[in-house]
């Protein structure tokens, strides 16, 4: 069975950019906007606790999981291509 890498991988980058926007805003109703530098803002440059940082998480989340997520849907179907001839 072969994964759709399109949709594999635009569906990891809407879970991850709208997810790290969520969690950011999360974080900004209960703690107040911080602007402290954090481990994924180390990661995505400009990514802090406020809504600006948000934004740009959302982005940079988005285009990160879209690539990996291709890389994995394309490593899987390659794998499992191999491993279906192997078993034949």
């Amino acid at each position: 069975m072969k994964i759709n890498v399109k949709a594999f991988a635009l569906t990891c980058g809407i879970i991850w950019g709208f997810g790290l926007f969520a969690l950011t805003w999360w974080i900004i109703i209960f703690e107040g906007v911080t602007h402290e530098a954090t481990l994924i803002g180390k990661i995505y440059p400009g990514y802090n606790i406020s809504p600006l940082g948000s934004l740009l998480g959302l982005v940079w989340g988005f285009f990160d999981a879209v690539i990996c997520g291709a890389i994995a849907a394309w490593l899987y179907n390659l794998l499992a291509a191999r491993f279906e001839k192997k078993e034949k």
